[in-house]
């Protein structure tokens, strides 16, 4: 079950001559016939979003951005307001980010870089999301023209980019979110996709002050903050700052094992572009509440979401709030 958003309460409409008290009792004695209650009709139990179990008001359009992760392009804009963060492998070992926004948006995200194929396997999931990012490969375009998303990049849309004073390029290209989802407007809005949100499990759990994720040329540690209730995060050993102001952190990490291999396509310096597969089944860490639970996660399909379980089978819910899903693997490999 995910966190109910709030629970309806079912008011009994009394005549006006009934008089009622405070606590909700009976009506006062009379000699007149009292009219009897008409009971209103009962209102579905809500749901928290589904990305990340808190409370909406109802469901907005979904809009992924591909963002910087290096130290030239830190601090981040707009990351403070993701509902969910995936760490991606690219080329060289690094990493790149994928944030998807929906329940919350900022004004302006950046900076904005260029698409993965790994994107295009991720993103269905969302049914047919905005998608803004600066360019991509010639040999990609077929697969991007092809793909389960509305094109909103600075090639389709740039009206909505601009650069950044202060910075140098290209870690200086950001975006206005409200002219991104302008140019998009039948993009799909926020549904299930798998994750549960509630109470931790029973047991199982570990106690973990931080975990540490690496990738052939890049590392996250995970540290959590009592205080915060939240996962603070560090990479490549410097605090992870927002350009909003203080560390970035959230409430879940989820960190996602997977097949990663080479695929068809390469950058300038012919280091291949990274495959990751997000569609099968395999192992998985999720961080809350201050422990690490093992779990497993399976998705059937592009189109379908990624679900998350015990290692007894019972669903491995997560504490309410922003997600981010560190991609990783194993025993990583520079492609």
């Amino acid at each position: 079950m995910r966190v109910p958003r709030m629970m309806a309460v079912a008011l009994a409409v009394l005549a006006p001559v009934a008089a009622c008290s405070s606590g909700g009792g009976a009506a006062s004695p009379s000699k007149e016939p009292q009219a009897a209650p008409v009971s209103a009709s009962p209102t579905p139990e809500a749901k928290g979003h589904p990305f990340t179990g808190l409370p909406y008001e109802e469901l907005k359009p979904v809009l992924a951005v591909k963002i910087e992760n290096t130290a030239a392009g830190k601090p981040q804009l707009g990351l403070k307001s993701a509902d969910i963060v995936y760490i991606e492998q690219v080329e060289a070992g690094l990493t790149r980010l994928m944030a998807v926004f929906s329940s919350k948006v900022p004004a302006k995200v950046g900076p904005v870089r260029s698409a993965r194929i790994s994107d295009l396997h991720i993103t269905p999931q969302f049914g047919k999301p905005a998608f803004a990012y600066s360019g991509v490969q010639s040999k990609m375009l077929p697969f991007m023209a092809e793909a389960s998303l509305f094109d909103v990049g600075d090639t389709r849309n740039p009206g909505a980019f601009f650069r950044q004073p202060g910075r140098f390029a290209p870690y200086n290209l950001f975006a206005n979110t409200k002219q991104l989802l302008s140019k998009a407007p039948k993009a799909s809005e926020a549904k299930d996709i798998g994750f549960t949100f509630g109470d931790a499990p029973a047991d199982g759990g570990v106690p973990k002050k931080s975990w540490t994720v690496k990738w052939p040329a890049a590392r996250f540690t995970f540290a959590w903050s009592e205080a915060k209730k939240q996962w603070l995060i560090w990479q490549d050993g410097k605090k992870d700052m927002a350009a909003e102001g203080g560390q970035l952190g959230a409430p879940t990490i989820v960190v996602q094992y997977t097949k990663t291999e080479r695929s068809q396509f390469h950058d300038k310096n012919q280091s291949y572009t990274p495959l990751v597969h997000s569609v099968g089944k395999g192992s998985a860490i999720v961080l809350r509440d201050g422990k690490a639970y093992k779990a497993k996660w399976s998705r059937e399909s592009e189109e379908e979401g990624t679900t998350f379980s015990t290692e007894s089978g019972e669903p491995m819910n997560f504490a309410p709030g922003q997600v981010w899903v560190a991609l990783a693997s194993r025993k990583p490999v520079i492609p």
